[in-house]
């Protein structure tokens, strides 16, 4: 795709950004919000919210190092404030005077992180499924979590190998080999995925990863003692049922961030925005009116 004139066109774009190409893809209609994909290196697509799409304009970026964005010279260029750099990028050549932004899972890290360093850029900020920190207590907590999971389902054999697939993922050395893996350890992510498994096949087999070249070099995230500078409004989701970015981490940042309100999906995952899409985009249309209406004062 070329670059067009008008950035903000439904449909898939193309920017130069550190004359690095940044792809993203606009839907929707309403305010507009940035919304940055997990993993690292976990493609967009999963993320495609329709319900949400009815009252904001979405602006999906695909991160770099995924898809048909472009790659980095030096891997260990692929950072959390790397990230977070061509996201302000983005945001300078949208030219939008008031923008959300929505990160999920680690796409949450480079959101804070955003929030961090642009105290005044953005109209709110939504942290959906994350956390304040990764590090010791945050993998043992989800290795713990992950460990239960063939207890909660023990109808189902597939059950059984999740726990050993996630740590065959994590220590993934190509692009192939993480994809399969994140195929393979998908129904840990939702509160009963055999429930619908028909449904989510499709996304089960469109999923794609990339390697992520920094995830055994770069430090453990951990902003506890910095949540207090996010001044902006922010809205905070988590599933009841996610063994890896649940609830015990979204109320920690929300007590941690001052104007801030927290959600709980009871009936769902990791993937709350599939597993009850009218809860959760009711929960963000809400927010981001009041937040506007509150910038207008």
């Amino acid at each position: 795709m070329s670059i067009t004139a008008d950035p903000l066109l439904p449909g898939t774009h193309t920017v130069s950004i550190r004359g690095v190409l940044q792809r993203y893809h606009v839907a929707g209609a309403g305010p507009l919000c940035l919304v940055h994909s997990g993993g690292p290196g976990l493609g967009w697509e999963y993320l495609r919210m329709p319900e949400l799409e009815r009252h904001l304009t979405l602006v999906y970026v695909e991160p770099i190092g995924t898809g048909s964005s472009g790659r980095l010279a030096h891997p260990q260029d692929y950072r959390i404030d790397t990230y977070a750099r061509f996201l302000h990028g983005l945001v300078e050549h949208l030219a939008a005077p008031s923008v959300f932004l929505l990160g999920h899972s680690h796409g949450g890290f480079v959101a804070q992180h955003y929030a961090l360093n642009h105290p005044t850029g953005l109209a709110g900020l939504i942290l959906f499924e994350t956390s304040p920190l990764t590090g010791e207590e945050f993998w043992n907590r989800a290795i713990g979590n992950l460990e239960q999971f063939p207890r909660l389902h023990p109808g189902q054999p597939e059950a059984s190998g999740i726990p050993d697939a996630f740590r065959r993922t994590l220590a993934a050395t190509d692009d192939e080999a993480c994809t399969q893996g994140v195929r393979d350890i998908l129904p840990a992510y939702f509160a009963d995925y055999w429930a619908n498994e028909d449904e989510l096949a499709s996304l089960r087999a469109s999923l794609r990863a990339w390697i992520d070249p920094m995830r055994a070099a770069e430090p453990p995230f951990d902003v506890r003692d910095m949540l207090g500078g996010i001044t902006t409004p922010t809205l905070i989701i988590s599933g009841a049922h996610d063994f890896i970015c649940g609830p015990h981490w979204g109320q920690m940042l929300r007590e941690g961030i001052p104007h801030s309100q927290f959600v709980l999906l009871r009936d769902s995952g990791h993937m709350g925005h599939i597993e009850q899409p009218d809860t959760f985009a009711s929960a963000i249309t809400r927010f981001t009116r009041e937040a506007g209406q509150a910038a207008t004062g």
